[in-house]
């Protein structure tokens, strides 16, 4: 076993829940090539993964991909993504051995019959372990702790930012991140303002808020929520927003992959779940602090509230709705009263 390549197209998020299979592989055999198949919107964390080969871009040209794939000459081509898609290219990768999940445990169970060997998984496991099921079939053993393989860059904005905190007496910096692709994922920004301003005020922590694309507007309306305690980053790239988290005192953040690189680098995390499991997806440092209404929640993996549709449009009717300011700033005080029991 010379060469696996490792098929996990999107999203942020489930790419970084990913990263500890390829850290099992490089930790147990450094002689093995390993190269990444992602779609061209999220390979950009890869150039941040230390122990790839190569990193291979899955759309568009899916025909130049395959080309790519199968001149590389794989052993083993391991599926973590269990769609259709995702294990046809495990396929069409001309490795002999193709590895996936097992049928129960495929978002479309059609993909098993792309496999020639598939992983079971531990019942109600969480994303990371499910993916670290797959180790054993590669001859090899599930690591105790589960490593992220994430390089750190150099990040100018981050430094400025720490600095400007630091040179008005504060004691660093809190992230603060209310955007999500799915709409039911968002808490409301005044809710997310008034945080900012009990993390300034209990904490002495400067509220940055991160924003991407189309978010600018959402982050300026936690902004004047929060009575300017808080403050909007400006424009960042993955890597400053690596190089934040790295060195932020805490992420809050609903279920989403800013969340999901600060956890991977080791922030300390509160994070707001509705549609999603957080025993599934949610941060899994013993110390972090979640806030979730999945168990009420009538749309699970589902990116729209059904409670909004059959309310015909009025107030939302969304579970993130029915959590309160003070329910979140009473997990952030949980969360930071270990740090700040040291100081």
């Amino acid at each position: 076993m010379k060469r696996i390549l490792i098929v996990r197209m999107s999203a942020l998020g489930d790419i970084v829940h990913a990263l500890p299979v390829l850290a099992a592989i490089r930790d147990a055999r450094a002689d093995i090539d390993v190269d990444w198949l992602a779609d061209r919107k999220y390979a950009p964390i890869l150039d941040f993964v230390e122990g790839l080969s190569e990193r291979i871009i899955g759309r568009p040209g899916l025909s130049k991909a395959v080309g790519r794939l199968r001149s590389r000459e794989y052993d083993v081509a391991v599926d973590l993504q269990g769609l259709l898609k995702s294990a046809a290219m495990a396929r069409l990768s001309g490795a002999p051995r193709v590895i996936g999940f097992e049928q129960r445990a495929l978002r479309e169970r059609a993909a098993a019959w792309f496999y020639n060997e598939s992983a079971a998984v531990p019942p109600r496991a969480h994303v990371v372990q499910k993916n670290l099921a797959v180790v054993p079939l590669l001859g090899l053993e599930i690591p105790a702790i589960p490593r992220f393989p994430i390089r750190i860059p150099p990040s100018a904005p981050a430094d400025a930012m720490i600095a400007k905190a630091a040179a008005k007496g504060h004691h660093g910096i809190a992230l603060i991140n209310p955007g999500a692709g799915w709409p039911n994922k968002r808490w409301p920004p005044e809710r997310f303002g008034a945080l900012a301003r009990h993390v300034l005020d209990r904490h002495d922590l400067v509220p940055i808020v991160l924003w991407g694309d189309n978010e600018r507007d959402l982050a300026d309306g936690v902004v004047a929520a929060s009575g300017g305690a808080a403050v909007r980053a400006p424009e960042t790239s993955l890597g400053d927003v690596l190089a934040l988290a790295a060195r932020a005192s805490l992420m809050v953040s609903g279920d989403t992959g800013p969340l999901h690189l600060a956890a991977a680098v080791g922030t300390r995390t509160v994070g707001l779940f509705g549609p999603t499991w957080p025993e599934r997806n949610g941060p899994w440092h013993v110390d972090d602090v979640v806030v979730s209404r999945a168990e009420v929640c009538e749309c699970h993996h589902k990116r729209r509230c059904l409670r909004d549709a059959r309310d015909g449009g009025g107030p939302s009717l969304m579970c993130l709705n029915d959590v309160s300011v003070a329910e979140v700033t009473a997990a952030v005080d949980r969360r930071l009263a270990s740090i700040e029991a040291r100081q």
